[in-house]
């Protein structure tokens, strides 16, 4: 007979202030994350409409929900890690939430960002970021001669984000030595 070995579950209160913010930190604790990130997550988690934004107010009151702080801490993770441009930076902020607003905002800064002293190897400009993702493309090869090559290491470079007269750019400034050291 179905429903015999069935289960009746006692239904499950939703989560608390106090639970609500525990949950929060912990999903804080493995990197920072944009204001929508944590409202999905509270909501997954039962927590009720009231307890988020109370909860995400006080966290942002704190200083730990902040979309253009987490914008710049992605583009310099992109930088550091895996060099894309900006339109691709742009595409990845949005899918995580942050409004437009503060995106511009964070287009404008881009730019040229603001490093600490350590940080002077990442790249600073578009240009240097398309440079970056190509030497770590080519792994240390040179740029191969025959043109479908080099139109598929063009892609790529599209595909990562950068506008094509950049990659034209860091294409011509890639062929530049090894002409140099024929002549």
């Amino acid at each position: 007979m179905p429903g015999q070995g069935a289960r009746r579950r006692e239904p499950v209160k939703p989560p608390d202030a106090s639970a609500a913010m525990e949950t929060a930190v912990r999903f804080l604790g493995t990197r920072p994350r944009a204001r929508w990130e944590l409202d999905r997550r509270l909501r997954r988690s039962g927590v009720g409409e009231s307890d988020i934004e109370a909860t995400l107010s006080r966290l942002a009151e704190l200083g730990y929900v902040d979309d253009a702080a987490f914008a710049r801490w992605w583009g310099e993770q992109r930088d550091r890690h895996a060099p894309r441009g900006r339109r691709a930076i742009e595409v990845e902020l949005r899918q995580h939430g942050v409004e437009r607003d503060v995106i511009e905002a964070y287009r404008v800064e881009h730019v040229r960002p603001e490093r600490a002293p350590e940080d002077g190897s990442l790249p600073g400009t578009e240009e240097e970021r398309a440079q970056q993702a190509l030497a770590r493309h080519l792994k240390g090869r040179q740029l191969p001669d025959d043109p479908r090559a080099r139109q598929r290491i063009g892609m790529f470079l599209v595909r990562r984000g950068f506008d094509p007269e950049t990659v034209r750019g860091t294409m011509r400034r890639a062929e530049l030595p090894t002409e140099r050291q024929e002549q």
